[in-house]
């Protein structure tokens, strides 16, 4: 069995971590604001998803972001703009509480009908030398529980979500440890 790669790209091989690319496929599942939160509609949109509740202004809170209600009624106003720092905190605690809010539905969604096909494209070795590439190939793997997986995205826990995936990558077979990194990957949902 492999063990985890410890120097990718040593060689040449282009690529990234799957669970990152799983966790990018799994934010466009979510779905969410798609105006930059540096222009005023993106920035609006945030903010009142944002203030709609007591959890969003527990997110808030927990990316740092401590104003005044005064402030927060002129930011929401339009009439004040957040400082850059503040635009980035907003932005990284509306992802996060809009990942928690979707979590239960994509984790239904994926799991339902005995789970969600996984599609996962191979590294790009384009600029390993010939002696040095593996015989890599498109691969295909049904994931039936999703728990670890979607828990782990919703908390925004890089590491957590990385070992959820590969016990998921396991089931490859004894050759899982060429998929440990990929050019890309989809789900079939």
């Amino acid at each position: 069995m492999p063990d985890r790669t410890h120097e990718f790209g040593l060689f040449g091989a282009q690529g990234e971590r799957g669970s990152e690319a799983a966790a990018r496929v799994l934010d466009s599942l979510a779905g969410g604001i798609s105006s930059p939160v540096s222009s005023g509609r993106g920035l609006s949109a945030r903010l009142r998803y944002l203030t709609r509740s007591k959890a969003g202004y527990e997110a808030m809170k927990q990316a740092g972001i401590s104003v005044t209600s005064r402030t927060m009624k002129r930011w929401l106003a339009g009439t004040q703009r957040p400082n850059n720092a503040n635009l980035e905190k907003i932005d990284r605690s509306y992802w996060s509480f809009r990942r928690q809010n979707v979590a239960k539905y994509l984790l239904k969604r994926l799991n339902s009908r005995g789970g969600t096909r996984v599609e996962i494209h191979p590294l790009d070795q384009s600029r390993v030398l010939v002696p040095r590439q593996r015989v890599l190939e498109y691969r295909k793997l049904n994931i039936r529980h999703w728990d670890a997986i979607i828990n782990a995205w919703a908390k925004g826990d890089s590491r957590m979500l990385d070992d959820a995936w590969i016990d998921q990558m396991v089931e490859l077979g004894s050759q899982w440890g060429k998929y440990e990194y990929v050019t890309s990957v989809g789900f079939s949902a």
